[in-house]
């Protein structure tokens, strides 16, 4: 599990941003603390130097997450790659 950052705005169409400072690669699913699903990276967006990442929710509501620490769930490969 490697840290992303803390969701500081859920937009209209429910899609939550999240300020990062290495961007992830779309796609990648995206836990709470509790290994929960929240959603998956959907887009990047913002300057190069401050970029921000757009979840998209899977099936819940994100208002809950406001402000709360979002976490990627790394693929067995890049697990593996840590703990050696």
């Amino acid at each position: 599990m490697q840290k992303l950052g803390k969701i500081t705005n859920v937009s209209p169409s429910g899609n939550a941003l999240v300020k990062v400072d290495n961007p992830p690669k779309i796609g990648s699913e995206v836990v709470d603390e509790n290994l929960n699903v929240v959603g998956k990276v959907f887009d990047i967006i913002g300057p190069v130097p401050a970029p921000y990442v757009v979840i998209k929710p899977t099936d819940r509501e994100l208002t809950r997450l406001v402000d709360k620490p979002v976490y990627l769930l790394l693929s067995k490969t890049q697990r593996s790659r840590r703990e050696k």
